[in-house]
């Protein structure tokens, strides 16, 4: 019987104030689909609203680009799966293996604060099952408590940095910093150099530090289910 791994994208695509759009960055979606799809793991995706979720178009740069994106470019399953993504509030953990967000900026202002994101993540991390953010999704998890505490207070976790953020100026634009938050919440952050491929493992908790990272976040994932 083929596993089954519930990606939550974000329906957020507004940047701050900056009148610029934002969303999901496709290498975070594309990269992780395939490494696991590619295995035989049945991939269903959702987001809080359903439906189409917002790319961030700097994602689609040219410069951005990789196989995994050039693929899903031609992939009409998965660009059919991307129109019709289910509504969170409709999916319940006992019906997947796993979880995977995928980041890009829009997380920051819907995913983390969604209620019924941090209450699905709950359900899965309680439940023995595997629970994957990579780049900016860490976020995701700045309100996600597991009997009262923090869940990834004591945990060996990474995330977007904040150098990486000033990186892309948009230190003063997003609500919070990833790096600052994990941290605040007792997360034993750690990172490597700026744009690396870094994932941590600890028990059934991913995280993977930047788009570089999506990738091994998933092969990670991989061995876990």
């Amino acid at each position: 019987m083929s596993k089954k791994v519930l990606f939550v994208l974000t329906s957020h695509d507004e940047l701050g104030n900056t009148g610029e759009k934002t969303g999901f960055w496709t290498e975070e979606l594309a990269a992780p689909y395939y490494a696991l799809s590619d295995k035989g793991v049945d991939i269903t995706l959702a987001s809080p609203k359903g439906g189409l979720p917002p790319i961030d178009p700097k994602s689609e740069d040219p410069s951005s680009q990789t196989d995994a994106t050039r693929r899903m470019d031609n992939d009409e399953v998965l660009k059919d799966k991307l129109k019709n993504t289910h509504k969170l509030s409709d999916v319940k953990s006992e019906d997947f293996d796993a979880v995977f967000y995928p980041g890009g900026h829009g997380p920051l202002w819907d995913l983390a604060e969604d209620k019924v994101s941090q209450q699905l993540i709950a359900d899965f991390y309680t439940n023995e099952k595997p629970v994957a953010f990579v780049c900016h999704a860490p976020c995701v998890l700045k309100d996600v408590k597991i009997d009262g505490e923090y869940l990834v207070n004591g945990k060996n976790v990474t995330g977007f940095t904040n150098s990486e953020e000033e990186a892309v100026q948009l230190t003063d634009v997003v609500p919070f910093l990833v790096e600052d938050m994990l941290k605040k919440n007792g997360g034993l952050y750690s990172k490597i150099e700026d744009w690396s491929p870094y994932a941590v493992v600890d028990g059934r908790l991913i995280t993977g530090q930047n788009p570089a990272s999506s990738e091994k976040v998933a092969e990670e994932l991989l061995k876990l289910i």
